[in-house]
């Protein structure tokens, strides 16, 4: 059961656009978040989204935050999660938290309630990923057992194919009953909370935002290779009715036929 949108909605599964530059692509992300916000607040009173790190979700929050655009959005009605998170301190300067209250949150009017940092210092991270996932039901207003739909999930992808915090051959890949989990990533000798397949592909709208000429190859592999998930993590995002926007800038999409 999925609570949040309503899952009777058919909508286009899939959308790919390109873009010239990286700042027409994190301005691209920021027009979509407006239009799915205004659209989910108009219709359900509120826009339950969750963040990502990364140097072009950065600059699509701080688009955001700024004129003109700041004020298209009703800001009091967001909650803000976050697809995955370092175990780090929120002060420190790889946490996703951080970036996203530089860039956005301290800069507009979301009610401290609202934000819903993922807390993945906190040990052990099995039973804060559990706790965040009992956060998240409590926002959503839903029982356990229940997979709550955001409406926006916003997502990068790395060099190797990996999204959130869902890295190749990593255990969290085949997590399919919980909705948060805590990932052990041995390349990084690191460990991660992320949100699973599962709560991913639930939501309404899924976005990916990638650019660089280094993201080029994997891209190819992610979108017209075979089907290799655990090598390619990225593959396992495939929202269940929903949209899957795919916004690239052109020279990731290079590669692309």
């Amino acid at each position: 059961m999925c609570i949040g949108r309503s899952a009777g909605r058919h909508r286009d599964s899939v959308t790919r656009q390109i873009f010239a530059t990286p700042e027409a692509l994190a301005a691209a992300g920021a027009e979509l978040f407006i239009r799915l916000a205004t659209t989910a607040v108009a219709e359900r009173g509120r826009f339950m989204v969750a963040l990502s790190g990364g140097s072009t979700p950065k600059t699509m929050l701080g688009l955001l935050a700024t004129e003109p655009l700041v004020g298209t959005i009703d800001w009091t009605k967001l909650h803000l999660f976050w697809s995955d998170e370092r175990a780090v301190p929120p002060d420190d300067e790889q946490s996703n938290y951080r970036m996203a209250r530089e860039a956005l949150f301290n800069r507009v009017a979301v009610p401290p309630e609202q934000i819903h940092r993922m807390p993945a210092e906190r040990l052990p991270l099995l039973l804060t990923a559990e706790e965040y996932a009992a956060e998240i039901r409590r926002a959503f207003g839903g029982r356990r057992g229940s997979t709550p739909r955001f409406d926006l999930v916003m997502l990068g992808m790395g060099d190797e194919g990996h999204t959130a915090s869902l890295f190749p051959d990593t255990e969290a890949l085949d997590d399919h009953h919980r909705l948060v989990a805590p990932n052990y990533v041995p390349k990084l000798d690191a460990h991660r909370l992320t949100f699973t397949p599962k709560l991913i592909n639930a939501a309404a709208d899924v976005l990916f935002l990638i650019a660089g000429a280094a993201k080029a190859d994997v891209l190819q592999a992610v979108l017209e290779g075979p089907r290799q998930p655990h090598r390619y993590p990225a593959q396992l995002v495939a929202p269940e009715n929903g949209t899957l926007h795919w916004y690239l800038e052109a020279a990731a999409a290079a590669k692309l036929h």
